[in-house]
């Protein structure tokens, strides 16, 4: 039934029950109108304006869901549908609407894809210049300030050893820095040690308790699966060490017959559930990359658990 018409019966149905209880109703009206005359007819005006706007709320409340699922929506929470039960003009337009999300959700995919693929990119970019360029050229300078440190007299030898140190500092953060861009022992030797190393330099550069808590036969991902796993624990790491104010974090990762799962929890302040910055959209956006769900979840007091369940079908690594 299209639209005019399901309004149209909804009013006649109010109007033709109007003018059945006139018809046969003991009721009459007086000139001038009596007053309990008066009070009768806007009661029944009234009753027929009460029943005519549920009625109408009734019929009209697809359209109601469909505003609400509107202002609503985020892309990056994929799946919001709405049912498209029946026929008529309201139906096809729920149709229409959730096929638009479907679309809408595809391109933001794989723009998403494309976005990010240049980003690594660019991070692998960077991570070689900084390890080539800047990581040799320091490497040389500490090599050239041992020298002149040794051939130095007091109290010049330990102004350069001092030198020294702050130059073999500003190495070791640049490497970290490298690591963080390109995660070099990703590539080598797997997602489990790359999650090891990761914790471990977290703990160090924090002074954080870090629980681990990994299964060692996880099934052989594909890389992509593998790095977006790894960026998601990366950035929750950093939000805890930014903003949780916690003292212990658990990172784990596990599987079940259909899905991986990584989460990481901290016993910190806790995030409301309202909030998202910019580094929980960017996990957003890496976990609809590989088809993924991501999860915020504030503790009952204290602590938020970030979980990302992975669905293990198209995330397998295929052997050649």
């Amino acid at each position: 039934m299209s639209l005019f018409w399901r309004i149209f019966g909804l009013n006649a149905v109010v109007l033709g029950t109007a003018t059945a209880l006139l018809l046969w109703a003991p009721v009459t009206v007086s000139v001038p109108v009596v007053l309990t005359e008066a009070i009768i007819l806007v009661g029944g005006l009234a009753v027929m304006l009460v029943a005519n706007a549920v009625l109408l709320r009734v019929g009209l409340a697809p359209l109601d869901r469909v505003t609400r699922l509107m202002t609503t929506v985020d892309l990056l929470r994929p799946g919001q549908r709405l049912p498209a039960d029946g026929h008529g003009e309201v139906a096809e337009l729920i149709r229409t609407f959730n096929a638009m999300l479907d679309r809408l959700e595809s391109e933001r995919a794989s723009s998403s894809a494309r976005v990010l693929k240049a980003q690594e990119a660019e991070r692998r970019r960077i991570a070689q210049e900084l390890h080539d360029e800047v990581g040799q050229s320091m490497t040389a300078i500490l090599l050239a300030l041992k020298r002149s440190a040794d051939e130095a007299d007091e109290p010049l030898r330990g102004e350069l050893q001092q030198v020294q140190e702050i130059t073999r500092e500003s190495l070791d953060e640049v490497r970290r820095l490298v690591r963080r861009l390109r995660p070099g022992v990703l590539e080598d030797l797997g997602l489990v040690s790359a999650l090891i190393s990761l914790t471990t330099d977290f703990a160090t550069h924090t002074g954080l308790r870090v629980r681990r808590t990994f299964e060692a036969d996880l099934p052989a991902l594909d890389p992509e699966t593998e790095l977006v796993l790894y960026r998601v624990a990366q950035e929750s790491l950093t939000n805890v060490a930014r903003h949780a104010d916690a003292e212990r974090v658990e990172v784990s990762l596990g599987h079940s017959d259909s899905t991986v799962v990584l989460a990481v929890s901290d016993d910190g302040r806790g995030m409301a559930a309202s909030y998202e910055g910019a580094g929980i959209r960017g996990m957003r956006e890496r976990a609809l990359q590989i088809g993924a769900r991501l999860d915020i979840i504030p503790g009952n007091r204290t602590g938020t658990l970030i979980r990302l369940t992975v669905p293990l079908s198209g995330s397998i690594r295929k052997h050649v």
